[in-house]
């Protein structure tokens, strides 16, 4: 089906092209549609062709390290995708599907060359257009890069809260625990054999003080450090419900696709009975 040359100059890739650049690609190009469920390429196909989004909805999808299918876009109205293959002329590194009803630009390498041979400067627009998606992809990366969430924690942690940490930690250890009980021994003890010239006799008023004034301080300071503790589960709980969230979404998607295929195979055993019925 033949492309309109307007159409083309709303794709990002070529809206930089004029009119007469856009009427002589829109000759070369062809317009694609796909039914819903329909795989546009598979993945270790020859990249032969690129494509453009007009209308629908396309999932493209690898495979990880975990042989796990992860989605890793979903192109809107004027975006392209199996483009990187197509010019490396290499195979698809991704498998794209047709989610619906779909209609799509489809683009090899001759087209481009043909629009080059006729106008090598539109090779610089579409250039600057792809290096600046390039630039997108690039901090979108390091925007969503993963990150652990106890650094982030401690990066954005105040001085004080920091001081809480340390005093908290230092307050629940066994070294604080020995010290204190070392330091109350030889203050009773001091106070005791002075007897009438000890500065705090029995039952130490002084020491008791303090005891209440340093549980006074230190139990706010705890809660401080505990709050933050708690900030630190909440993100952990949170991380544990996404992955069990995607665990839980990709045992659907196991279960629907044994459910095709056992669909499938009834389909196939109704075709044999039925032959064997006629044989």
């Amino acid at each position: 089906m033949a492309c309109d040359p307007e159409e083309l100059r709303h794709v990002p890739l070529f809206e930089k092209l004029d009119q007469e650049e856009a009427a002589i690609l829109a000759q070369q190009v062809e317009v694609r549609k796909f039914a819903p469920r329909q795989r546009i390429y598979k993945m270790g196909e020859p990249g032969e062709r690129g494509y453009v989004m007009i209308t629908g909805k396309v999932q493209v999808k690898t495979i990880d390290e975990d042989q796990q299918e992860v989605v890793v876009d979903e192109p809107a109205h004027g975006d392209f995708f199996g483009f990187a293959a197509m010019l490396e002329q290499v195979p698809h590194h991704t498998t794209a599907t047709a989610m619906e009803e779909t209609t799509c630009i489809e683009v090899d390498r001759h087209d481009i060359a043909t629009l080059l041979e006729r106008k090598p400067m539109a090779g610089m627009d579409m250039l600057a257009v792809l290096g600046r998606q390039f630039h997108a992809s690039q901090q979108l990366v390091r925007l969503r890069a993963a990150r652990n969430p106890n650094e982030i924690i401690e990066q954005e942690a105040t001085f004080g809260e920091r001081i809480a940490d340390r005093v908290a930690a230092f307050g629940g250890s066994w070294t604080f625990i020995i010290v204190f009980i070392v330091v109350l021994i030889a203050y009773s003890s001091v106070n005791i054999l002075l007897g009438h010239q000890a500065w705090d006799p029995y039952p130490f008023i002084l020491l008791n003080l303090f005891l209440s004034m340093l549980a006074a301080l230190q139990a706010p300071v705890i809660m401080m450090s505990q709050n933050r503790q708690d900030q630190k589960d909440r993100l952990r709980g949170e991380l544990d419900f996404q992955v069990n969230r995607r665990a839980e979404t990709e045992i659907q998607g196991l279960s629907r696709k044994l459910n095709l295929i056992a669909d499938k195979i009834d389909d196939v055993e109704n075709l044999v009975r039925a032959g064997q019925s006629v044989g």
